[in-house]
């Protein structure tokens, strides 16, 4: 099952959220052949609503130059290389991802990886929702990246690596179970307060209709904040 983006690689302005949405959804559930075994993941707490920046010192501020008009422009913050919630003792390493020449979503080919999708910010971004997808479980029936998700907890630890930067810790604050076709747009934001957002598939899954019904949202904002 796949979803195609229309019009070649897309811009950071060019793609739509729902066409994104349903790219994501379509390159987890492709992978989503059985089921994991793993128990039913459950939500909690209340998803990061898109909110204006809070007063005082951001998350993370990058080097920035004025431009023709004047006005700054920050630079792009470090891609990601890797991800680890210790209490799960999940740990992946992150590529990122983007969209094929044909239209579809790319996505990892190895299952243990996670994949960061570029056209969104970056770990570290001064505001807005990066996301990061991860499998459950891959066409042999052996537990992919995000397959530990299933256990997470409010207020666990997430440490994201980056490229040739300092590493960032997260604080788990919600995760909530959605329909696949229900995937909120907002989780695709660009602006509002950073929040990091992990997404994989959960139960139940129903071979004759693609796979995995459900996806699992992981919400964590930068620690201390």
């Amino acid at each position: 099952m796949r979803a195609s983006i229309r019009g070649g690689r897309p811009s950071a302005a060019a793609v739509t959220a729902a066409a994104v949405v349903a790219a994501v959804l379509a390159a987890l559930l492709a992978w989503s052949l059985r089921p994991s075994g793993a128990a039913e993941p459950q939500g909690f707490g209340e998803r990061p609503r898109d909110q204006e920046p809070a007063a005082g010192a951001p998350f993370e501020i990058h080097d920035s130059e004025a431009d023709g008009a004047g006005k700054a422009s920050a630079a792009p913050a470090p891609e990601p290389t890797a991800l680890s919630i210790p209490r799960l003792s999940l740990d992946a390493r992150v590529q990122g991802v983007g969209v094929e020449d044909d239209g579809t979503v790319e996505v990892p080919g190895n299952a243990g990886q996670a994949g960061w999708y570029r056209y969104g910010p970056a770990p570290g971004a001064p505001a807005g929702s990066a996301v990061i997808v991860g499998h459950v479980d891959d066409r042999t029936g052996d537990l992919g990246a995000f397959a530990k998700l299933y256990g997470v907890r409010e207020g666990d630890d997430v440490t994201v690596e980056r490229e040739d930067a300092p590493p960032l810790r997260y604080e788990v604050t919600a995760s909530e179970v959605v329909g696949k076709d229900a995937l909120p747009e907002e989780v695709f934001r660009r602006d509002g307060r950073p929040v990091l957002t992990l997404v994989t598939c959960a139960p139940p899954y129903d071979r004759e209709r693609g796979g995995y019904q459900r996806n699992l949202l992981v919400y964590a904002v930068p620690a201390g904040s």
